[in-house]
């Protein structure tokens, strides 16, 4: 060793990691063995989690109703009603396995990303695992209650509510999941961004054309017709839009 090169490596601002870097790379079917673990531990905690839930369903399908207490639920079939609850719970058991997928996932990539792609890789799946719950509650408590009011005072004076429960399922089912999409859009900006395809300033240019596509958006994934809830959606994507642009705008400055 020469004398540059030990003054390199004793100098405290000298990055031994990122001038000498070690690969120590995996066989790609040892990633795949990996993968394939983890997927394995995913099924069996979704499992796990659908059996836990399906023993309290009751519970969550009194959830379900509380936006509507004013309408009486009937099945059109004897194992509707059963039906309903077996797919009530796997999307319940799915929703709180959702952490745990996220950090398979994390602890998959962890080792093939560099510290900066780290420091980016992690927040946003973070945020978008609390942006996904964020939708929900929007959905729950305001898209949901807006909707349901909507056709039932639009039919009150000549029609009596009694639904289907498992078509009311699939309705806020839809919603839900639909909301929780359109919430991710700060995280779609942030990766645009991040790769450099799109600047904070060329997004908050196009602010026109994002109140159009937004209404347009909010018409096409609300399975409701009403144009309340469509408002309300679009509203969102419009403030998430203008949230993830200034977050970018943040981050880059």
């Amino acid at each position: 060793m020469d004398a540059k090169t030990k003054f390199m490596i004793t100098n405290s601002n000298f990055n031994f990691k990122e001038n000498y870097p070690l690969v120590l790379e995996l066989p790609f079917s040892e990633h795949i063995e990996e993968l394939r673990q983890r997927l394995f531990h995913i099924v069996w905690i979704i499992l796990f989690l659908t059996c836990l839930t399906f023993f309290e369903v009751k519970i969550i399908v009194q959830i379900l109703e509380l936006p509507v207490n004013n309408v009486k639920f009937f099945q059109l079939s004897p194992g509707e009603y059963f039906v309903s609850t077996v797919k009530i719970s796997f999307y319940t058991g799915l929703l709180f396995a959702s952490p745990f997928i996220i950090g398979q996932l994390i602890l998959f990539l962890l080792p093939g990303l560099t510290d900066k792609e780290t420091k980016i890789i992690l927040p946003l799946l973070l945020s978008s695992l609390c942006l996904f719950g964020a939708g929900l509650f929007f959905s729950y408590y305001v898209l949901i209650p807006a909707a349901l009011n909507f056709f039932l005072n639009y039919s009150s004076d000549v029609i009596e509510p009694f639904w289907s429960f498992d078509q009311y399922f699939e309705f806020i089912l839809v919603l839900f999941y639909s909301t929780g999409l359109a919430f991710q859009v700060p995280i779609v900006q942030v990766l645009l961004g991040f790769l450099n395809l799109v600047s904070a300033q060329q997004m908050f240019s196009v602010w026109r054309y994002v109140l159009l596509i937004s209404t347009i958006i909010g018409a096409i994934i609300t399975p409701s017709t009403d144009p309340l809830t469509q408002l309300l959606l679009s509203l969102a994507i419009v403030i998430l839009y203008f949230s993830g642009a200034s977050i970018l705008f943040l981050i880059k400055k």
